[in-house]
């Protein structure tokens, strides 16, 4: 019998939240779940991760994501964080993600921002527009992609994996990129409320 396949986006967005024991506890069904992924380079990426995550106490895992993903700024999993911080320019960015839910008839948790990337890639598991959204925020991820490869961190090979399924950089891409690893995220200047007028706040009507 065929094992259905597994959208690597949703794999992705298993593996990139916070370790917890489920996690631990599905690790045959995510090794046969990457065995499907394609391309090679998405499934390689992330069965690398996943043999370290199998080698490594939870424990430890647990302090590692804390450590990478909390306590290095340049490392934070929301696409626009890198480029620009906490201030009002980035909650106007925020509002192309809120666009794309809404259209979707995505309903998200209000527990994480919306350029959250585990949701983001959630979204992308289930329709194109989550796809079309990592696709205009390539530099982003490019840049968290860079962060954490020079943090040295297994989660490096995630992020991999999601870029491989995407297209290269561009040529605006990779300006963008070049600008904003020399500068870092930029300092935190304002709250992110209110950003964009009411009516583009709410996820319901």
């Amino acid at each position: 019998m065929t094992r259905p396949e597994v959208s690597p986006y949703k794999l992705a967005s298993v593996l990139l939240q916070y370790p917890t024991a489920p996690i631990f506890a599905g690790l045959d069904t995510l090794v046969a779940a990457v065995a499907t992924v394609r391309p090679h380079q998405s499934r390689d990426a992330m069965a690398g991760f996943l043999d370290w995550l199998g080698k490594t106490p939870p424990a430890e895992v647990a302090e590692h994501y804390v450590e990478t993903f909390d306590l290095h700024r340049r490392c934070a999993l929301y696409l626009t964080y890198y480029r620009f911080g906490d201030t009002r320019r980035r909650g106007m960015a925020m509002l192309s993600f809120k666009t794309a839910y809404r259209v979707a008839a995505f309903d998200p948790t209000d527990d994480e921002l919306p350029d959250y990337l585990p949701l983001v890639l959630e979204f992308a598991s289930l329709s194109p527009r989550g796809e079309d959204l990592l696709r205009s925020h390539r530099a982003d991820l490019e840049l968290l992609r860079k962060a954490l490869h020079e943090a040295n961190t297994p989660y490096a090979g995630v992020v991999d994996a999601v870029c491989a399924l995407l297209p290269r950089l561009g040529r605006r891409d990779l300006g963008l990129v070049k600008l904003h690893w020399e500068k870092g995220p930029p300092d935190e200047e304002v709250g992110l409320e209110p950003f964009a007028p009411p009516e583009y706040m709410g996820m319901g009507s």
